[in-house]
């Protein structure tokens, strides 16, 4: 049986990356959107990515961001995949991709089907679908603890490999494992005591869930 792998987002502190590293957890994301709670800045991140190096895998992560955004981050810390969370079209997802040469994974926000069959078009260009749920208008993009019905993903095939994100936490993932079969989940608010505020307990206690599920 194939594990479920473990992605913490929004992770800012020495301390929150610590515990995700003796969780075991498989990725630990960093967030370069600047209206987030979870913004990291770029001496910070330089720091934690290389606290991580060799022991966690480390995602950036990007809202519509330009090209110059993602040439200053990756100058200044060390990535190992890319996370668009915006409005990118799949010709930008190609030409991330071609530009930086690194895996380019792929936040698509799910509240019906119609949302899920959108995956379609990024099949062969994003190397990790992340399906999230989906936020009202106006607000962050991701990170409200927020979920959508799992059942949309279990009731149609999703081709390639994709993950699960939206309203995770230590309570539900099991079950939301169990429901769709996901190979991923992400959790990032689920994490924390306070928005943009990890919390090493319930980071590991996330962990765990996962590995027993």
């Amino acid at each position: 049986m194939q594990k479920t792998e473990t992605k913490i987002c929004g992770i800012k502190t020495e301390a929150a990356l610590t515990a995700c590293i003796e969780a075991r957890a498989d990725y630990c994301g960093f967030n370069f959107y600047p209206p987030s709670p979870r913004f990291l800045p770029l001496a910070d991140a330089a720091r934690l990515s290389a606290q991580a190096a060799g022991r966690i895998q480390r995602v950036a992560l990007f809202v519509d961001a330009s090209d110059a955004v993602i040439a200053e981050t990756l100058a200044a810390a060390a990535i190992d995949a890319i996370q668009l969370h915006g409005h990118e079209t799949p010709a930008r997802l190609a030409e991330v991709k071609a530009r930086f040469g690194l895996p380019v994974w792929k936040a698509l926000p799910i509240a019906t089907a119609a949302d899920v069959e959108q995956a379609a078009d990024y099949r062969g260009l994003a190397d990790l679908l992340l399906f999230d749920a989906k936020t009202p208008k106006g607000a962050l993009p991701g990170g409200m603890g927020l979920s959508f019905d799992w059942s949309l993903l279990s009731a149609q095939r999703v081709a390639g490999p994709w993950g699960l994100a939206g309203g995770l936490s230590a309570d539900n993932v099991a079950d939301a494992i169990r429901q769709t079969g996901t190979r991923l989940v992400d959790t990032s608010s689920g994490v924390e005591s306070a928005p943009g505020e990890k919390d090493p307990d319930k980071i590991r206690a996330f962990c765990r869930a996962v590995h027993a599920a």
